[in-house]
């Protein structure tokens, strides 16, 4: 080891003994020459010496201090050399220029300097770095082992021209996310299951074979509970509760939660189908918390319909089967429970405000201006939250304006939240989305809300609703209204205009009466043609003209057919009513042999809209909600934003071709 020099160059004290020497040498030639002459020749030797002592130690200083250096880039380089991290240096077009023993060892390569890095890894984005010139991030997997690759460019100074090498420094992880993901498969899953309609089913087979149906899906659910290594219980004679590890739940995701088909194929002479939902809550900081996850779960899957199986987290869901329509319910004990409710809650408001949802068609605005029927018959006040009119529904507006029974029935956004308070009754009728209300303002402003909606449930609900009468298996809002119409408590008259736009509404869902028509909505009509309805005065409502008819017969040329039953169309005429006119072309298509579900696009200003119908074969609600939409199993739709109609297109498309590929 080297020994460190103990001296100082220029040294002060040295330097003042010598200015002493040198003055007093000065002084003695005044008084004595030789005696002055001896001191001052004394003098210019002692600077002489110091100087070339101080020079020496210079020279010693600066050798000390460039073998330091040498000794410090020597053990710089071992360092570097025999770092625990592999790491290579690149020329800027990729070539390896310099390279560490844990590199070697990673490539297991005997000859690296000059290959280029592509050679050897794919998928290293070298032209990011260059362009960004910083510290930047990217993982690789090489060789069965995932690294996350730090890229830092350097400048090298030591040539002439300064020159910029990249360096990579790979941080092997693979233990890491080994650990992680042997962590995240051993968390809790908690999944509760509730067979749908278990009193109906089960009423609807012989009395001998209702023990068997029981037996039949007690055996399914064991079946789960043994290939899951979960922990079964059941909690009521309609309802289980399975826990198990999220490991065994992506497995049964893998399979598309197939237990679903198994329990749907029980048949002991049932007259309806056997069907669960399932609710499954992960992710939780706690099993409480997961407890609950499922819980909402279940509730969004018996909302949409039931026979299906909802994962939810804490900010998202994942949507499994509602292959089934849902079965009509025969009893209206809850639609006169519901009456009374509400005929209550409207009796203890100050004001009553009813809304569709945006560009609301006649099913929406016959809801609200039957609810406004009943609001008159409670002697309470009234109005339609309405901006514009629109297609669908202007010549029913024309009419209601037209009548004194109705005037002032329509009041404007702006106007409703001036006038609302905390006491004001906010009736939503033919939709449960806050985002899709005409007014979503209203809800913030109000502690009632009232909620009316047959459509399937949506991730995205009114969730402080003091009364909710959501039934999916109704054809219609209408219909339903026209339930509350006919069961409240005291007798409510409604008005002629007013049964004809309920039956209009009817019409409308069920395409005349073809689609999800049950035994209660042929009741509806036949009461509201008591009420005073016209066929032919509800048959005008849906007249088109002859620009519509042709805008139709384009989309249907245009139509493209995919896997020989999905119908694909669009339209490139822009249409005030183009949201009707695509709507009716659905169905139009639906006509053509062999065609199952049929999408028919159309723009309007800067909105894409897309109309989705089915048989029910084909669940059009899952795909239309993966582009923000959402409706029925049959029944759907969805709207774009700033696309044009070729992106609107492509989107469908590959929706559909995504989900030919999971069928299969």
């Amino acid at each position: 080891m080297r020994s460190k020099p103990s001296f100082k160059i220029n040294m002060p004290e040295i330097n003042i003994y010598i200015i002493i020497i040198g003055i007093t040498s000065t002084l003695l030639l005044f008084y004595n020459l030789y005696i002055g002459c001896l001191f001052f020749f004394g003098f210019i030797y002692i600077v002489f010496h110091n100087w070339r002592i101080a020079n020496i130690r210079k020279k010693e200083w600066t050798k000390y201090i460039q073998n330091l250096s040498l000794d410090i880039d020597e053990t710089t380089k071992k360092a570097i050399m025999n770092l625990p991290i592999p790491l290579c240096i690149l020329e800027f077009d990729g070539r390896i220029s310099w390279y560490n023993n844990k590199f070697y060892k990673m490539t297991d390569s005997s000859d690296l300097l000059g290959v280029n890095i592509d050679s050897i890894i794919k998928n290293l984005n070298l032209r990011k770095v260059l362009n960004e010139n910083k510290e930047l991030y990217t993982e690789v997997t090489y060789k069965d082992r995932q690294y996350t690759v730090v890229y830092n460019v350097i400048k090298n100074e030591q040539e002439k021209n300064a020159k910029y090498l990249m360096m990579l420094y790979w941080l092997d992880k693979t233990d890491y996310l080994k650990l992680e993901k042997e962590y995240n498969e051993e968390k809790n899953v908690i999944m509760l299951i509730q067979v749908d309609g278990y009193d109906e089913v089960l009423k609807s087979a012989s009395e001998e074979n209702r023990s068997l149906i029981n037996l039949e899906i007690e055996k399914m659910l064991t079946s789960l509970e043994n290939n899951t290594k979960g922990a079964l219980k059941r909690t009521s004679k309609d309802k289980f509760i399975l826990i198990m590890n999220k490991k065994e739940l992506n497995e049964i995701e893998e399979s598309k939660f197939a237990i679903l088909d198994k329990i749907r194929d029980i048949n002991h002479g049932n007259g309806l189908p056997v069907t669960i939902s399932m609710g499954i809550g992960i992710d939780g900081d706690t099993v409480n918390e997961n407890f609950k996850l499922a819980n909402g779960a279940l509730d969004l899957a018996l909302g949409r319909g039931g026979d299906q199986a909802v994962i939810k987290t804490k900010d998202k869901f994942a949507f499994y089967g509602g292959k089934s329509k849902a079965v009509e319910k025969t009893t209206k004990v809850k639609s006169r429970l519901i009456g009374h409710a509400l005929r209550e809650v409207i009796l203890g408001s100050d004001q009553v405000y009813i809304m569709g949802h945006k560009y609301p068609d006649m099913d929406a605005m016959g809801a609200a201006v039957g609810i406004y029927d009943i609001c008159k018959s409670c002697n309470k006040s009234a109005n339609v939250v309405l901006d514009s009119s629109n297609e669908s529904i202007d010549e029913f507006v024309k009419r209601l304006e037209s009548q004194e029974y109705y005037k002032n029935i329509f009041i404007s956004k702006d106007d409703a939240i001036r006038n609302c308070n905390r006491n004001t009754l906010v009736v939503v009728v033919d939709t449960h989305r806050p985002s899709y209300t005409e007014c979503q303002e209203l809800l913030g402003l109000t502690k009632k809300i009232v909620v009316i909606d047959h459509h399937r449930r949506g991730v995205e609900f009114i969730n402080d609703s003091v009364l909710l009468f959501h039934e999916i298996y109704v054809s219609s809002t209408c219909e339903m209204v026209t339930e509350l119409v006919q069961y409240m408590e005291e007798n409510v008259k409604i008005n002629k205009i007013t049964a004809e736009g309920l039956l209009a509404g009817i019409s409308l869902d069920t395409k005349h009466f073809a689609f999800k028509t049950g035994v209660r909505t042929f009741e509806a009509a036949s009461y509201l043609r008591k009420m005073g309805a016209d066929t032919v005065e509800v048959k005008k409502m849906f007249n088109s003209d002859v620009q519509d008819f042709i805008t139709k017969a384009d989309i249907i040329k245009n139509s493209k057919i995919i896997d020989n039953r999905i119908a694909l169309a669009y339209s490139e005429r822009e249409r005030e009513n183009i949201n009707v006119v695509i709507a009716q072309a659905a169905y139009e298509l639906l006509s053509v042999k062999g065609i199952e579900a049929s999408f028919v696009i159309g723009k309007k200003y800067e909105t894409a809209f897309i109309s989705a119908r089915s048989f029910g074969h084909i669940n059009v609600q899952v795909l239309m909600e993966k582009l923000g939409g959402g409706g029925h199993i049959d029944i759907a739709g969805a709207q774009l934003e700033d696309v044009s109609l070729n992106e609107a297109y492509k989107k469908v498309y590959e929706i559909i071709e995504k989900y030919l590929q999971e069928e299969d």
